[in-house]
C-alpha cells in the first residue's frame, strides 16, 4: 500500500498499454556535415572535374595544348566567354534568363564603331556612351519582366530579334556594307586598347581579357559569399514571394542583374571592337546559348537560387579548352557543336548525382 501510494517509479505508474513519450528531434540544421559532404554540395564540383578530365586529355594527345602559348589561345576564348558566364550566372541565380546577352555584345561593338568611325566621337566618350546605352536597355530588360510579369524569357527574346534587325539595318543603312571599320584610326584608340585588348608576357601574349574575367569572377564571387546582395540574389531566385515578404527588394535586385549582364556583354563587345579594329553587324548571335551553357555547366539550376561565380567560369573553361583543343588536334572545329551538347547534358547529370549524393550524406 505504500509503494502504490508514495514510492512507486514513474513507469509503474503510468497506465498500461499507454505510448511511450516522444523523443526530441534534433533540428537538421544543426547536424554535424562533414567536410566531404561540404565539398560535394558546392555547385562547380561537377565542373571542375569536367574542366580537369579534358585539360588531361588534350594536354596528353596533342603537343601544343600544354605549352604557355597553348594556354594562351584557349585562355583567350575562356575569357570573354568566362566574363560573360559569370554575369548570365548570377542572373540565372536571381531566376532570370536573358536570351539578348550575344547579341547585345555585336550591338555595343557597333554602337562604338558608329559613334567614333560615323558620328564624330573620340574613343572614350564613346565607350562610356556604350555602357551607359547597355546599362539602360538592362533597366529596360529588368523593368519589363517586372511589370509585366511575362517570362524573361520571352521578354529577352523580343530584344534579341529587335535588335539583331538593327544591327543589319542601321549597320547597311549608314555603312553600306555589313561591318562597321576604321576604329585604329580613331583618336583615344591607343589608350583604350592598352586597357581593354593589349596582350601581355610576350611571346606568349596572353590577352588582358583574362586579367577582367579573373577580377570580375573575384568580385562576383566576393559578393554571392560575403555581402548582403549575394544573399538577395539567392533568395529572389529561390523564392521572390518569400524573399519580399522578408523584405528583399526584389524588382531592385532583378533589374540589377539584367543591367549588370547588359553591361558585360558592353565590356565584351568593346573588347572584341579595339582586338579587330571592326565590328560585323552579325556579331554575337547565338552566343547567348555558349553563355547558358558554360553557366549550366557550372552548376547554376534554370530554376534558379543556386549557382556560383567559380563554376560559370570552369565552364567556360571547359568551352574555351575544347574549342582550341579540337583546333589542336586536327579535327573539324564544327565537332565543337556536337561538344557543346554532349557536356551540357553530361554535366547536369553529373552535377544532380553529386548534389543528391551530397544532401543524402550527414557524416
Amino acid at each position: 500500500m505504500t509503494e502504490a501510494i508514495g514510492g512507486g517509479s514513474p513507469a509503474a505508474a503510468a497506465p498500461a498499454g499507454a505510448p511511450p513519450a516522444p523523443e526530441p528531434v534534433a533540428d537538421e540544421r544543426l547536424a554535424n556535415i562533414s567536410l566531404w559532404a561540404r565539398l560535394l554540395r558546392r555547385p562547380e564540383v561537377g565542373s571542375l572535374l569536367g574542366a580537369l578530365v579534358i585539360c588531361a586529355f588534350f594536354w596528353t594527345t596533342t603537343e601544343s595544348f600544354g605549352t604557355l602559348s597553348g594556354i594562351a589561345n584557349w585562355t583567350d576564348v575562356a575569357s570573354t566567354l568566362g566574363i560573360m558566364a559569370v554575369a548570365v550566372a548570377l542572373l540565372m541565380i536571381g531566376g532570370e534568363f536573358d536570351l539578348s546577352a550575344g547579341v547585345m555584345t555585336g550591338t555595343t561593338g557597333l554602337l562604338l564603331g558608329l559613334l567614333t568611325t560615323e558620328w564624330g566621337f573620340s574613343m572614350w566618350p564613346a565607350i562610356v556612351v556604350t555602357f551607359a546605352f547597355a546599362a539602360l536597355v538592362g533597366f529596360i530588360n529588368g523593368y519589363m519582366v517586372i511589370k509585366t510579369r511575362l517570362p524573361s524569357f520571352i521578354v529577352t527574346l523580343a530584344t534579341f530579334f529587335v535588335f539583331q534587325g538593327l544591327n543589319l539595318g542601321v549597320t547597311k543603312a549608314v555603312t553600306d556594307t555589313v561591318r562597321v571599320a576604321g576604329l585604329s584610326d580613331v583618336s583615344g584608340y591607343d589608350s583604350a586598347s592598352k586597357l581593354f585588348s593589349n596582350t601581355f608576357w610576350s611571346p606568349h601574349n596572353f590577352r588582358l581579357s583574362v586579367v577582367w574575367w579573373i577580377v570580375i569572377a573575384a568580385i562576383a564571387t566576393w559578393v554571392l559569399a560575403r555581402t548582403r546582395v549575394g544573399n538577395w540574389i539567392f533568395a529572389v531566385g529561390g523564392d521572390a514571394n518569400a524573399a519580399r515578404n522578408v523584405g528583399v527588394p526584389v524588382a531592385r535586385v532583378k533589374i540589377a542583374l539584367f543591367m549588370t549582364t547588359a553591361m558585360a556583354a558592353a565590356l565584351v563587345g568593346i573588347m572584341v571592337a579595339l582586338r579587330l579594329a571592326s565590328v560585323q553587324a552579325g556579331q554575337g548571335v547565338g552566343e547567348e546559348f555558349t553563355y547558358i551553357i558554360a553557366a549550366v555547366v557550372g552548376g547554376c539550376l534554370l530554376t534558379g537560387g543556386y549557382g556560383s561565380a567559380i563554376g560559370a567560369s570552369l565552364g567556360a573553361l571547359i568551352v574555351g579548352m575544347a574549342f582550341i583543343g579540337i583546333s589542336f588536334s586536327g579535327w573539324n572545329t564544327d565537332w565543337r557543336f556536337l561538344f557543346l551538347g554532349v557536356i551540357l547534358l553530361l554535366a547536369v547529370l553529373v552535377n544532380n548525382l553529386v548534389r543528391h549524393r551530397a544532401e543524402g550524406a550527414r557524416r
